[in-house]
């Protein structure tokens, strides 16, 4: 898809004052304010937002959308936490719970021995009786199996409490991992940081300064993170925008993040579940504004398995240039499964929005070019 700069230039022109002035700003290159930001969440103007964003992927990554070859294991789903928002958790004994051994998570790795994945993403629940070494032991096996293959495990909740657990500290911990294995961290965890919204919807969980502390620890240990927020249930644009700040402070400070996923609530099966779920519209917009205001985070991903297929190939047209799903639908977490289950399908859908699908490995750098 080529990007028409002209088109955006007469989107501009015919935007209200205020927007408009905002929308040179992007266009110029300049860092947009906190209430810049909130102006953009407030505006109708779909069309223009979602230029503004495509704008600011083109100037990233071209006419490129990005995937790679991943499979999710997910040790267990047994958590000390009760998130309002989530329906993976369960209580040790509940008859929907599953906890697989190390030698079950190493089965399940080889079973890709022969396949050309290159990431294995690894995350599950809190686990209230395996600490740090556990872990570790974990990694070893299926690095053992996989010795090629990235790993990313292990959200900063998860990592919160094998640290403690472990009697070790963050920089400790983070040391002992990535001598066993781990090569990055995912996202998840984050949700939304405003302290009194994370009160009422996780009060127990790890706290948003922790969050931000462990993964800046993991930038200046060498080892790239993800970010996400968790957005459309108890919170307003404001917080939103704050959330994005306190983000893009961290990646000014140690430029660790590689990529932003934007995680949509999910109300089916939680505490939450009269909450209606927010619109496409809503959607796009959040994808267009993270896209524009997070101007030091290099790459921003659509999850197939929170968003479903079509929003996905969606948020593509609204600054989004990763297409993300492991294959063979190997998430249990999220409530939205859609139907893929190969790269060449994802790659038909990059296609068929106008893109061109490339290959790339966790560290984004391009394959079979």
């Amino acid at each position: 898809m080529k990007f028409e700069v002209s088109g955006l230039e007469y989107l501009l022109s015919r935007a209200d004052s205020r927007i408009a002035a905002i929308g040179k700003k992007v266009v110029d290159g300049q860092r947009l304010s906190a209430d810049e930001g909130l102006a953009l969440y407030q505006s109708s103007d779909l069309g223009l937002l979602g230029a503004l964003a495509c704008f600011v992927k083109h100037r990233k990554s071209g006419n490129w959308i990005y995937f790679n070859r991943k499979i999710h294991i997910e040790p267990t789903n047994i958590c000390i936490y009760r998130c309002g928002f989530c329906s993976f958790s369960c209580s040790a004994g509940d008859k929907n719970s599953w906890e697989k051994t190390v030698e079950a998570v190493a089965n399940e790795a080889i079973r890709y021995q022969q396949s050309d994945i290159t990431e294995i993403h690894i995350v599950g629940g809190v686990h209230p009786e395996r600490d740090l070494y556990y872990y570790v032991t974990m990694l070893q096996a299926v690095r053992s199996v996989l010795p090629h293959v990235h790993i990313k495990a292990f959200s900063a909740v998860e990592l919160d409490y094998m640290f403690v657990k472990a009697n070790v500290s963050v920089g400790e911990g983070l040391d002992v991992l990535k001598r066993a294995g781990l090569g990055s961290i995912p996202g998840g965890g984050a949700e939304i940081f405003d302290e009194e919204i994370r009160e009422k919807i996780c009060p127990e969980k790890t706290g948003s300064q922790r969050w931000l502390s462990i993964h800046r620890a993991a930038h200046h240990t060498g080892i790239s993170s993800n970010a996400t927020m968790l957005y459309g249930h108890i919170e307003q644009y404001r917080h939103r925008i704050d959330h994005l700040m306190r983000l893009r402070c961290l990646q000014d400070e140690t430029n660790g993040f590689k990529a932003f996923i934007p995680l949509k609530f999910r109300a089916a099966n939680t505490k939450m579940s009269h909450i209606d779920e927010l619109t496409a519209i809503e959607d796009m917009k959040n994808y267009a504004v993270c896209r524009i205001f997070l101007d030091n985070i290099p790459y921003l991903k659509t999850y197939l398995p929170m968003i479903g297929k079509d929003m996905a190939q969606m948020a593509l047209s609204f600054g989004a240039d990763n297409m993300d799903a492991a294959i063979e639908n190997t998430t249990k977490i999220y409530p939205v499964a859609p139907n893929i289950t190969t790269i060449e399908e994802i790659k038909k859908m990059i296609s068929a929005a106008g893109y061109q699908p490339i290959e790339r490995d966790s560290m984004y750098n391009r394959l079979n070019l």
